[in-house]
């Protein structure tokens, strides 16, 4: 199954402010239903247990509501392992959710090199062409002390099948457009690994997760370090 890059409605905000609020609720039960947290979820606990730490710092950028980062906050807080987050998105009117927020350009992130432990995306690698999305893990790497995290989709047949099937389930016209587009411009986890081959990374983890999601721990690289080579 080629990929297909689809320009998504609610990236354009072509829509009413109603119709964007259905579209990010619609969000938010894809998310809590069909994996989206919980592979954040899983991606945070191995980063803790690898670097023995019970407390991080992180980045979620394209953050829309913060619901991902929010909803595994609160659940990994059970669990012993404590976020501090911070949101970004290319505009603040795209943020409610009560964590400091910024606005600004995910390819060029208004941040200090090492300013937080991760940073975290969710539904927003498939949005970036092959050149962009290495762009955008060099410059999170930057920014970050341990590792990135990508959630996404993984582009499949069966997973376009599952989105029409799913259709009477979302209540807003900008989802019923913008849900097939996505898995199509999705990426597999092989072109996934070969792309991150071309960035600065140290080491490059690829699991698979619940309905067609794929979770990326992109570890930063240290000199001191004797770093393996992507997997």
């Amino acid at each position: 199954m080629k990929r297909v890059a689809t320009a998504e409605l609610l990236d354009t905000d072509c829509g009413t402010p109603a119709e964007i609020e259905e579209s990010l609720g619609d969000l938010r039960r894809i998310n809590r239903w069909f994996g989206g947290v919980a592979t954040t979820e899983d991606m945070v606990e191995r980063v803790a247990r690898e670097t023995k730490r019970s407390s991080l710092s992180l980045l979620e950028v394209a953050a829309g509501s913060g619901y991902v980062p929010e909803t595994a906050r609160q659940r990994l807080q059970h669990r012993g392992v404590h976020l501090q987050v911070t949101v970004l998105d290319r505009a603040l009117s795209h943020l409610s959710n009560g964590h400091p927020a910024v606005a600004g350009d995910a390819l060029a992130l208004p941040f200090r090199d090492a300013s937080f432990d991760l940073l975290s995306c969710n539904l927003f690698a498939h949005h970036l062409s092959p050149q962009e999305l290495v762009q955008f893990v060099d410059e999170a790497l930057r920014v970050c002390r341990v590792a990135v995290l990508i959630n996404d989709l993984v582009r499949h047949p069966l997973h376009i099948s599952l989105v029409y099937a799913g259709m009477p389930l979302y209540r807003s016209r900008l989802t019923r457009h913008d849900a097939p587009a996505s898995v199509r411009q999705a990426y597999t986890p092989a072109e996934m690994k070969m792309l991150l081959a071309q960035s600065r990374a140290g080491r490059v983890e690829i699991h698979r997760h619940y309905l067609f999601r794929m979770g990326v721990i992109v570890w930063k690289a240290h000199p001191e370090r004797n770093e393996g080579p992507c997997i």
